[in-house]
């Protein structure tokens, strides 16, 4: 078959014989849950419960505030112990819900549905809505909202994004291999959602079981299935799009601007499970990987505290040197082990002690610091910029504050894949400083 790719890019190592092979395994209810109300993209949600309030599994906790916002639910039963601010692993402090598990499962009722299959367009997206999904892929953007493109941009192509192109994570892997034609079930429903006809799925090559699963089935379902060179960020949302429709997102665009719309495989299975079952996002597929004596794939509830994951899959292996929410390249390193798994909490990984290679140290899940050097302008991170970008260039505007320049040289198109400074020899912190500028720039 044709290998689908992108111009640029790199070839970390992958990582990911240590959990591709593992099925998914049910995580244990935590005792404690931590729900953050701020779990996504846009406004936090409005809390709906206060102290000594009991909750079910489902229960709606937060609601949703302004145009983009997500819904929150209780991922267990049990009583609020409180409304506070705590620490999200995103890298932010929010109000969060502390919930006490009562250990009696209780389930509310779901969410009102119709006949499943005579869904119109817009119950589909409401039902998403209600349900409180958002983007798994990472970015955590609100689905209702992706899901209700301007009138004036017709969407006539979706993808089904399972590249899973990060290092060590493979929780889409094992999802695609376990539940393909629930996968494709939530694609018919983003199909029927946007009136659009062409659907596609992404898997890389470096993932055959899952390959041979959709071969099999993809074509029922009205879905072509392209096959991507394994290359990293061959998942970026943009990359993807011109890989396989050789369509461009214009700068400063959005892929409702040329008619395309791309979603986590993911998911597409919380869309089916609420549409088909009537149940909100209170759980997620994640690895937990690296340092830990048994490296797993969980099906984890919302707001487990990473420790409890970790003991669930056997303690440290050594000394840990570094905890990072989602893989090495795009990752949030943690200051400790007590944040909650939240909507965009792909993987745990722990990395142990400092080497003197690079952070993946071949295989060996190990972290190392390197000392800033001057810029040699060699020209390796404009060779394997996935956006074209000059990223030498523009991290030398931040650097001397002329932000505005570096606007002009396209700093806001910066998807932040960490390949430029995956490749520098002078070891530069570009993607902090890109961080920066954007931030400027947003002020």
């Amino acid at each position: 078959m044709r290998l689908y790719t992108f111009r640029g890019g790199v070839h970390p190592s992958q990582c990911k014989n240590l959990t591709q092979g593992k099925p998914i395994e049910e995580a244990p209810t935590p005792k404690i849950a931590v729900i953050p109300l701020a779990q996504h993209t846009g406004a936090p949600a409005k809390p709906l419960v206060k102290p000594k309030d009991e909750v079910k599994i489902g229960t709606k906790i937060g609601d949703i505030q302004g145009r983009i916002s997500a819904s929150v639910h209780s991922s267990i039963s049990g009583v609020v112990k409180s409304i506070e601010p705590r620490y999200s692993p995103a890298g932010i402090t929010t109000l969060s819900a502390i919930i006490e598990s009562n250990n009696k499962n209780e389930y509310d009722k779901p969410i009102e549905l119709k006949d499943y299959d005579s869904l119109t367009p817009s119950q589909i997206v409401n039902i998403v809505k209600k349900a409180g999904i958002v983007g798994l892929g990472g970015a955590a953007f609100p689905t209702h909202v992706k899901l209700s493109p301007p009138k004036d941009k017709p969407v006539d192509t979706v993808i089904l994004n399972g590249a899973e192109c990060e290092p060590y994570l493979t929780a889409d892997h094992r999802l695609m291999v376990e539940h393909p034609k629930e996968i494709l079930e939530g694609g018919k429903l983003i199909l029927k959602a946007l009136n659009a006809k062409i659907g596609y799925i992404a898997i890389e090559e470096n993932k055959p079981d899952a390959i041979e699963k959709f071969v099999q089935i993809a074509p029922e379902f009205k879905f072509k299935l392209c096959i991507m060179h394994t290359k990293y960020p061959q998942g970026g949302e943009k990359q993807l799009i011109k890989a396989i429709t050789k369509r461009e997102v214009p700068s400063g665009g959005l892929p409702f601007d040329i008619g395309v719309y791309v979603q986590n495989v993911g998911t597409a299975f919380a869309i089916y499970e609420a549409c088909k079952h009537g149940k909100p996002l209170i759980q997620r597929i994640i690895t937990v990987t690296g340092k830990v004596k048994e490296p797993k794939n969980l099906r984890v509830k919302i707001g487990t505290p990473f420790k409890d994951l970790i003991e669930f899959c056997g303690g440290y292996n050594g000394e840990p040197d570094k905890i990072i929410m989602g893989g090495p390249m795009m990752g949030i390193a943690q200051p400790n082990d007590e944040a909650p798994v939240i909507k965009a909490t792909t993987g745990i990984l722990v990395l142990g002690a400092k080497r003197k290679s690079r952070f993946i140290g071949k295989g060996k899940d190990s972290v190392s610091i390197f000392k800033e050097e001057v810029c040699i302008r060699c020209g390796s991170c404009v060779e394997v910029c996935p956006m074209g970008l000059l990223p030498c260039t523009i991290g030398d505007y931040v650097a001397n504050k002329k932000i505005d320049r570096a606007k002009e040289y396209g700093i806001l198109d910066c998807i932040e894949c960490g390949s430029c400074a995956w490749v520098c020899p002078a070891n530069r912190n570009l993607i902090h400083l890109f961080k920066y500028g954007k931030l400027i720039l947003q002020k």
